[in-house]
């Protein structure tokens, strides 16, 4: 009992720690310690991620199926902005790691502020075409004129402020890269209060403030977002973090820059891959319906709500690995990853097992009509139970972006996705006429190949020798 009162102690004095990012260095002492200290303010931010799906959807909820469906169909075409966000942030995040472990916090600082750059210039031409053509996109993804009319605005002010979404990812790389955790943690914790605050406030409108609907979901995500990007900068220039910026950073460096944009083109381009197939996939959905659709997109944020703190601990063990390379020490490197791998796997059985049993239950939290119920149930059966797989496809191909060797997970997922997943999906769900079930069926497959061909792969070792 003695010894059991010692562990939770211990356990809570490291939870204390990490929380507060006490621990700063990852090459050296406990692997099983590294990866608890650095996975959960990362499992932190990442929950608080997707906390932003969850409370639009629990708020749109109430405005029938054309808004939940508007919200669908948006966030699918939004996951190409953030293909390119998370693209670019692995390659910023294997850097700035490589950089801090090889000692030099003046390099990390000069990767920060060239992502600043590549950032804002992307999220123009995106905003540009966003706030320009919101009814085409929403049309080009197959939404019926009468959600068109009700949601387009939803669209063009999310599409149209994605340099809050860009800069958040980025700027949170950074700090995921020096091992500053806990500070990305807190950034999105400060957001996603603003935005709970503010959801109800301009969804329903309150006192002098209008009721703006489903558009005002996307005006409270954006100002939530922004706030914490004003707040991120904050952190960086006044050093509140182990990397801080200065004026003599703020210069546009090319070779820098050519660099960053190297090791992100594979992070980009597998994201790419993965989204634009989650895109065609909705507009199977979409053929089937807004009740259908709109179950699908509540099921799928839920999924994400529990993918996110596995995306977590995928990126501590990129950390983990970035850092240890540049420290020389590629063995310590691998066993992170291993080990990183069944602690995510223990976390995505509990999850799996919980969805199996109780997903109409879940679901009516967000809706109560009967078809909505029935498909977002469904899916979330189906896709849930390939988790075990997720947990260690997803820590090992992250483990690949840390090491900067991005161009290995974009064959995987270009096989694994456009050449397996998407003529698989459309077959079956609409060829073979399985309806819905072949799409979550598809995913499934397609991410369970990903695992197994990524684990084949990452025994190869030939990560361990690239350089960035």
């Amino acid at each position: 009992m003695t010894q059991n009162k010692l562990n939770i102690s211990r356990l809570f004095s490291y939870f204390k720690a990490a929380i507060a990012g006490k621990e700063q260095e990852f090459t050296s002492g406990s692997i099983r310690k590294a990866i608890f200290m650095l996975s959960v303010p990362m499992v932190l931010e990442m929950m608080m991620e997707s906390v932003f799906f969850l409370v639009d959807a629990y708020f749109v909820s109430s405005l029938g199926a054309n808004a939940i469906a508007t919200v669908g169909l948006t966030e699918s075409v939004l996951t190409l902005v953030y293909a390119v966000a998370i693209g670019l942030s692995m390659g910023v995040t294997a850097i700035v790691a490589r950089r801090i472990g090889e000692k030099d916090r003046d390099g990390a600082s000069q990767v920060a502020v060239q992502s600043i750059f590549l950032g804002v210039g992307i999220a123009i031409i995106i905003s540009a075409i966003g706030i320009l053509f919101p009814k085409e996109i929403l049309g080009l993804m197959g939404g019926e004129s009468g959600l068109i009319s009700e949601g387009y605005k939803y669209t063009q002010v999310l599409l149209g402020g994605n340099v809050t979404i860009m800069l958040l990812f980025l700027i949170n790389a950074v700090f995921r890269g020096a091992g500053d955790a806990s500070v990305a943690m807190r950034v999105l914790i400060f957001s996603n209060v603003l935005n709970i605050l503010l959801d109800p406030l301009f969804i329903f409108g309150w006192g002098p403030v209008p009721a703006f609907g489903v558009q005002g979901a996307a005006i409270a995500t954006t100002i939530g977002r922004g706030s914490a990007v004003i707040f991120q900068l904050l952190i960086l220039f006044y050093g509140w973090s182990s990397i801080q910026v200065g004026f003599k950073d703020l210069v546009f460096r090319a070779q820098t820059m050519m660099n960053l944009v190297k090791v992100s083109l594979g992070g980009i381009g597998q994201f790419i891959i993965g989204t634009s197939s989650w895109v065609f996939l909705m507009r199977i959905m979409a053929e089937f319906g807004s009740e259908v659709l709109a179950g699908y997109t509540i099921a799928i944020r839920v999924l994400m709500f529990t993918l996110m703190p596995s995306w977590g601990m995928s990126n501590a063990a990129a950390t983990l690995v970035g850092q240890n390379l540049g420290a020389q020490k590629p063995d310590r490197a691998e066993q992170s990853v291993w080990k990183t791998g069944k602690y995510n796997a223990y976390f995505m059985l509990g999850v799996s097992l919980f969805y199996l049993l109780f997903a109409e239950m879940i679901i009516k939290v967000f809706s109560s009509e009967a078809l909505i119920i029935e498909y977002g149930a469904l899916s979330l059966r189906v896709i849930a139970a390939g988790y075990v797989f997720y947990a260690y496809g997803m820590v090992i191909i992250q483990s690949f972006n840390g090491a900067g060797d991005t161009k290995t997970p974009t064959i995987i997922n270009f096989f694994c996705f456009w050449v397996f997943q998407l003529p698989f999906a459309y077959l079956a769900a609409l060829v073979f006429e399985w309806g819905a079930m072949g799409v979550f069926l598809a995913i499934t497959f397609a991410e369970v190949l990903i695992a197994v061909i990524g684990i084949i792969w990452f025994k190869k070792g030939t990560w361990k020798e690239v350089k960035v």
